[in-house]
C-alpha cells in the first residue's frame, strides 16, 4: 500500500499589509517612543529606536507584503498587535475555522466528502489552545469520521504531518487523512521589534493524503521522505501555558506590549540560523536523493519553506551545484511573507499545475527545533 497526495487547499485572509504600510506604522511608533523617553535617551540610560525601511525589508528577506487576519490594530502605533476577540466555547474557534476553510477546498478538488476522511491532523506552529485538540474540532466542523489530533514541529509541521499521515495509511489506521496547517503567525510576532516586525503573515493550507487504491486519477505519489531534528535556541517562542497573557488580557489573542510579555514572543538569531540551517537542509536533501536513487537534477521543482529568499537560493544552489531561477524554486513569501508550516504548501499549491506524469518534485520545510522535513513526490496522471 502506498500513500499519495490527492489534493491541496488554501485559505487566505482578505486583508494584506504592504511593507510600506508596516513601516509607516513602525516608524510612527518609533517617533512616539523616542519622544516619551527623550530625557532618558539624552541621559544615556536608554537608546533611541531607529526607523525601519521598506526597501531594506524586501532586499534582506524577499518579503513585500503579508496577509493578516487583524490588519487595523497591527497598523495602529498605539497597539501594533492583532486583536482577535475570544469566542464562546459554543462557537468554532478561529484556528479551527480557517483550517476547515482550507480543508474544504482540498476535499472539493479531490471529489471527496468529509465522511470519506478517516483522520484529521492539525499540524502547525501556533496552536490556539492545549485541548481539546483543534483537529478534533475541525473533525466536528467538517463531519469527518475516525479520529483527529494536533502536532507541532514548528515550521516543519506540514511535512512532518504528511509523513505521519503516510504512516497511518500504511499501518491501516485510515485510508484518507487531512493534514491541515492553520497559521496565525501574527499573534506570536512582536511588531515593535525592528529586526522581526516584517517576518510573518497569516494563512491556512491543507493536504489530502490517501491510499493509492482510492486516490483520484491525478495525484502525487510520495516516493521518498526524510525527517530531521536538532535542538537549537536560535529560533524560539516561549509563549505557552506557563507564561501566557496576564489575566487582564483575557478575551484577546495577540495582546502585546505589557512589561514581561514581549520576551515570550518569536525571537531568532538570524545569522546563526542562516549559517546552520542552510547546510543542514542541503545535506538532508542530497542524502535522501542518493538513498532513493534520485539525481537532484531530476527534480522539476523544489517547493521550499518560505522564510528568506537568500536562504532558499543558497539551499537550491548547494543541492544542484548551480544558480537556480524562480521556476525551479518558486517564491510566495513576497506576497505571503513567512507563514511557518504553510509556506512550502502554498508554493506547492500554486506552482504545480504544469507537472506531467512522471515529473518529480520536492516539498521541503525547515525551521525551529531545528527541524527539517523533505517529501519527494512524483506526478501520476490518467
Amino acid at each position: 500500500m502506498k500513500a499519495v497526495i490527492s489534493s491541496t487547499g488554501l485559505w487566505t485572509p482578505k486583508d494584506s499589509i504592504s511593507n510600506a504600510e508596516l513601516v509607516e506604522s513602525f516608524n510612527a511608533y518609533v517617533d512616539k517612543w523616542n519622544a516619551e523617553n527623550a530625557a532618558e535617551i539624552e541621559a544615556g540610560t536608554k537608546t533611541a529606536l531607529t526607523y525601519s525601511n521598506a526597501d531594506f525589508i524586501e532586499k534582506a528577506s524577499g518579503v513585500k507584503a503579508r496577509y493578516a487576519i487583524s490588519k487595523a490594530p497591527i497598523l495602529d502605533p498605539n497597539i501594533m498587535a492583532p486583536r482577535i476577540s475570544a469566542r464562546p466555547d459554543s462557537e468554532p474557534s478561529i484556528l479551527a475555522e480557517i483550517a476547515a476553510n482550507a480543508a474544504r477546498e482540498a476535499l472539493e478538488r479531490a471529489g471527496r466528502r468529509p465522511e470519506d476522511v478517516g483522520a484529521v491532523i492539525v499540524a502547525c506552529s501556533n496552536l490556539q489552545r492545549g485541548y481539546p485538540a483543534v483537529a478534533v474540532e475541525v473533525q466536528d466542523i467538517l463531519g469527518t469520521s475516525g479520529f483527529a489530533f494536533d502536532m507541532n514541529v514548528a515550521c516543519s509541521s506540514a511535512t512532518f504531518g504528511v509523513e505521519t499521515a503516510r504512516g497511518l495509511i500504511v499501518g491501516g489506521q485510515a485510508k484518507s487523512v487531512l493534514v491541515v496547517n492553520p497559521e496565525i503567525c501574527t499573534a506570536h510576532l512582536n511588531f515593535k521589534d525592528r529586526d522581526a516586525h516584517f517576518i510573518f503573515g497569516d494563512v491556512a493550507t491543507a493536504l489530502l493524503v490517501e491510499s493509492d487504491d482510492i486516490a483520484p486519477a491525478e495525484h502525487w505519489e510520495i516516493i521518498g521522505s526524510k525527517l530531521v531534528t536538532q535542538f537549537s535556541n536560535n529560533i524560539r517562542n516561549n509563549f505557552g501555558f506557563l507564561n501566557h497573557c496576564a489575566p487582564e488580557d483575557d478575551g484577546l489573542i495577540g495582546e502585546r506590549g505589557k512589561k514581561g510579555l514581549t520576551d515570550k514572543l518569536f525571537v531568532q538569531n538570524g545569522r546563526s540560523v542562516f549559517k546552520e540551517v542552510v547546510p543542514m537542509v542541503a545535506k538532508m536533501i542530497t542524502a535522501e536523493c542518493e538513498a532513493n536513487g534520485l539525481d537532484p537534477h531530476e527534480l522539476k521543482r523544489m517547493w521550499l519553506h518560505q522564510a528568506n529568499l537568500s536562504m532558499n537560493h543558497l539551499i537550491a544552489k548547494k543541492v544542484l551545484g548551480k544558480e537556480v531561477d524562480l521556476e525551479k524554486a518558486p517564491v510566495v513569501l513576497d506576497e505571503y511573507a513567512n507563514t511557518s508550516s504553510a509556506g512550502s504548501i502554498i508554493a506547492f499549491h500554486k506552482h504545480s499545475d504544469d507537472f506531467k506524469a512522471g515529473d518529480k518534485g520536492l516539498i521541503c520545510s525547515f525551521g525551529a527545533g531545528y527541524s527539517a522535513g523533505a517529501i519527494f513526490v512524483q506526478k501520476v496522471a490518467a
